[in-house]
């Protein structure tokens, strides 16, 4: 949906959105130029500047089109307030989604936005150190799983390097033919998600590891920094024939790949009840509450 002053999210676009980026570290997972470059097909994601901010607007099929909140150094208030006027004068519904919780105060505030919490799409926030060592009784549970795959299966990890890529894609369609993503349009994004960010591996800021068991790809996770204490994790999938797996990547890549980050930001669950109660087994140490924001003057 084309909007006047718009233009489509290109990776040429990767430094103008990293410096808004930088200028204003953002809490909330989607705001990585990886992530919105990797998806940026399926929610056909548009930008422009405006008050010294970011503007995004996903567009996704089937969809009405929704603003991103305005990442920067500028005034958000004004950043907001012309995203929701575009939304308006292009004839759509305006609105801000996955809002984090310091905007969204501030914009209701002012009295011109309502606000609303979206649990579906609030982030789950570990402590890093709790992922890469399960400790004590709260993860008993996840501790057995990791240390059952260990002694069941000779593995081997490894941080993903250009020579792997080719085995993750591989295992990527061997997942989604069992998964037959062909006949779900979420799974399908994904899928093509996992392709963008692959087929630039190298050229984007995200950083992945693989679990191989004989020589072959059998899970991998994908993941960057979001800001100074904090990585996300943006994609995790094992092969499911090998018992454990999920918790061998999950804690291997923790440990290996974010020493350094105090926190690991594993998204949201979509209000997947299966998602939900998968998140909230690895005890998160707090949530990154996302609203809904509709402006009232228009």
């Amino acid at each position: 949906m084309p909007i006047k002053g718009y233009k489509e999210l290109e990776f040429d676009d990767r430094d103008v959105v990293d410096a808004h980026l930088r200028a204003d570290p953002p809490l909330t997972s989607e705001l990585t130029f990886t992530n919105l470059f990797m998806w940026r097909r399926c929610y056909r994601t548009l930008w422009r500047e405006e008050a010294g901010c970011l503007l995004l607007v996903m567009s996704p099929e089937g969809e009405e089109p929704f603003g991103l909140p305005p990442v920067g150094a500028g005034d958000k208030l004004a950043a907001a307030t012309a995203l929701c006027a575009d939304l308006a004068e292009a004839g759509q519904a305006p609105a801000l989604k996955r809002v984090g919780g310091d905007l969204a105060r501030a914009l209701a505030d002012s009295g011109d936005f309502a606000v609303e919490l979206d649990r579906d799409n609030s982030d789950y926030v570990y402590l890093q150190e709790e992922l890469a060592n399960l400790p004590g009784r709260r993860f008993h549970k996840k501790k057995n799983h990791f240390n059952k795959f260990v002694k069941s299966f000779p593995y081997e990890y490894r941080a993903l390097e250009p020579g792997l890529v080719g085995q993750v894609l591989d295992m990527q369609e061997a997942w989604c033919a069992l998964r037959e993503c062909h006949l779900h349009q979420s799974l399908a994004s994904e899928d093509r998600a996992v392709y963008e960010a692959l087929d630039h591996f190298g050229r984007l800021d995200y950083v992945g590891g693989v679990i191989l068991i004989e020589g072959k790809v059998e899970a991998f996770s994908l993941g960057e920094a979001l800001n100074a204490d904090t990585a996300v994790i943006h994609i995790e999938k094992g092969n499911p024939e090998f018992n454990g797996i999920y918790a061998a990547i999950n804690r291997l890549f923790a440990q290996n790949a974010w020493a350094e980050m105090t926190y690991l930001n594993r998204e949201q669950d979509l209000g997947v009840a299966g998602l939900r109660k998968a998140k909230e087994s690895y005890q998160p140490d707090h949530m990154v509450d996302k609203y809904l924001v509709i402006p009232q003057f228009v």
